[in-house]
């Protein structure tokens, strides 16, 4: 592969219609063969960036060139109409111009089965199909096909999305990409959607693929085992680390550290996003079409400054860590006999205070259902969920959206279940809030809300959180910030995860496998191995089944 596969960003701009300027000025390259990862908070911008390298949409200002041949995934692969076939499924992931063909062909065969075409439409749609190497393509995802799919796709024309799994789509248009052989791939979240052993598959072919890649994921342990170099978006620009994502946390540590302190940061973005708003407004002058950019560049940089600068450093607040050993020998939760549908099997299991519990297994084995009959909002078909005397249980949910959080700060939330400032004030610090006290909840950022819930929780009473992928719509630092706050919790916790960073924070595991079986694993280590291989997993004595075969 030469250096016609590489990756050229040149002082890239965009802002969204109507709205502030996104990003502007990235620049930044990607060798042939590298495999790079597009790292940065929510709503930054990097799916943009991979849809304007893709062609999908425009950027303001900046050039980029790709090398060679180009494929690209968005978020939502695989999240087609149920009612599509897999062919049109795999026809959108294909080369620009065997795309179109492809689409003009379906289009055809339809025009042909409904009389509006009496055949030569079609005739010439088959023609270009097959001169543009659409037969070639055809066998490329038999071949995938063949890899991805549990029961067999005798033919993808009229096989239908919605007979596979989500994660059977997935999978299927991520083989075909990976073996395809183009110089250029960007993919958006390829990890999404995906469970543990599906996971470390991806993690498998990616160190195998010799295309160029750019990809976005919030995965670490995905971004661990395959980024050869991580571009991170922030503060509207960006910057690059040359190495892999396990030393990323040092090397911004560092960066920050040479930037010097908040207020001197303050001081260069504002110098940043003035210099931004002059040239837009001499842009401006020389063309009215660009006013409307050069009004927000100037909402942007008023602002900025409005919203003033930092507060003077304060000493790093320990966050407080629980004692996991405190009133231990309770046992808040006794799981008897529990069954559902024929999800898994009868199974029985106790979890005691300050215990971190983590459920696994491969998608649709029923642990979203188990943690229904353990919240209350369904009742097991089978035995009986027990909690103990003084137990409150608290639900975290994914959304972070609560309605009753809106237009109040932390600290009136805080205080509404604590009724004294200082209490709520401390409470706040404990879990790194006490700098957003004063802020509207809406403008808080992910992690932040997420903090929030969980310190709610806690105020609330609740000695026993229940998890359902809490980390799934968080960014990387939200992640971190959560996994910190759970720390501070004192109780029980039962969280259902496919993240492994997140999951290596807890104590064991209750794995459920494809053929209902479940087993209690002691640590991380071994549920990760009991993940790759559940038949070897029944063998090890080290796992113990939860099940009751007798």
């Amino acid at each position: 592969m030469g250096a016609m596969s590489s990756i050229v960003v040149s002082e890239l701009d965009y802002a969204p219609p109507g709205a502030d300027s996104l990003f502007f000025e990235v620049s930044f390259g990607v060798s042939p063969g590298e495999h790079a990862a597009l790292v940065g908070a929510n709503g930054v911008g990097k799916s943009t960036i991979l849809r304007i390298l893709a062609g999908e949409l425009e950027a303001d200002a900046g050039e980029f060139a790709l090398g060679g041949t180009v494929l690209s995934m968005t978020q939502d692969v695989g999240m087609a109409r149920p009612t599509d076939t897999v062919r049109q499924l795999l026809v959108e992931v294909a080369p620009p111009a065997l795309r179109d063909a492809g689409r003009a062909l379906i289009a055809a065969e339809a025009a042909l089965a409904d009389g509006t075409d009496d055949g030569m439409g079609y005739a010439t749609a088959l023609t270009e199909w097959g001169d543009l190497g659409g037969y070639e393509l055809e066998a490329q995802w038999a071949a995938a096909a063949r890899r991805s799919v549990k029961t067999p796709i005798e033919d993808v024309n009229t096989r239908l999305v919605g007979e596979l799994s989500g994660g059977e789509r997935k999978r299927l248009v991520l083989d075909l990409l990976l073996t395809s052989g183009a110089d250029v791939l960007l993919l958006d979240e390829p990890d999404n959607y995906l469970d543990i052993p599906t996971r470390v598959w991806l993690e498998e072919q990616l160190r195998a693929c010799r295309s160029t890649i750019l990809l976005v994921s919030h995965d670490r342990a995905l971004l661990e085992a395959v980024a050869t170099k991580i571009v991170v978006i922030e503060g509207a620009g960006c910057w690059v680390h040359g190495g892999s994502y396990a030393t990323f946390g040092e090397a911004r540590a560092k960066r920050q550290e040479q930037l010097g302190d908040a207020l001197k940061r303050w001081n260069d973005e504002e110098r940043r996003l003035f210099h931004h708003m002059k040239i837009m407004k001499t842009r401006a002058a020389q063309n009215f079409k660009n006013a409307t950019k050069a009004n927000a560049a100037e909402t942007r940089w008023e602002r900025f400054v409005a919203a003033g600068p930092p507060p003077p450093p304060v000493p790093d607040q320990q966050i407080h860590v629980r004692l996991r050993g405190a009133d231990a020998a309770r046992r808040v939760l006794r799981i008897e006999q529990v069954a559902i549908g024929d999800l898994f099997l009868p199974f029985s299991d106790e979890v005691f205070f300050g215990e971190r519990v983590g459920l696994i297994g491969p998608n649709g084995t029923g642990k979203s259902h188990l943690m229904g009959a353990l919240a209350g909002t369904r009742r097991p078909d089978e035995g009986r969920v027990e909690y103990g005397p003084r137990c409150s249980v608290g639900t975290f949910t994914q959304i972070n959206d609560r309605a009753d959080f809106l237009g109040r700060t932390p600290f009136e939330i805080a205080r509404e279940r604590t009724h004294d400032d200082e209490r709520s004030m401390r409470a706040l610090a404990r879990y790194g809030l006490a700098g957003n006290a004063r802020q509207p909840f809406d403008t808080l950022s992910g992690g932040q809300k997420a903090r929030l819930e969980i310190l709610c929780l806690e105020l609330e009473g609740h000695n026993v959180l229940l998890l359902d992928e809490p980390t799934d719509n968080l960014d990387i630092e939200s992640s971190e910030a959560l996994e910190r706050a759970l720390d501070g919790f004192e109780g029980a916790v039962v969280a259902v995860s496919h993240d492994r960073a997140f999951l290596a924070q807890l104590d064991r595991f209750v794995l459920i496998t494809d053929d209902g079986e479940v087993f209690a694993l002691p640590d991380y280590q071994v549920a990760m191995a009991a993940l790759a291989d559940p038949a070897r997993a029944s063998k090890l004595k080290l796992v113990k089944p939860l099940t009751d075969l007798s």
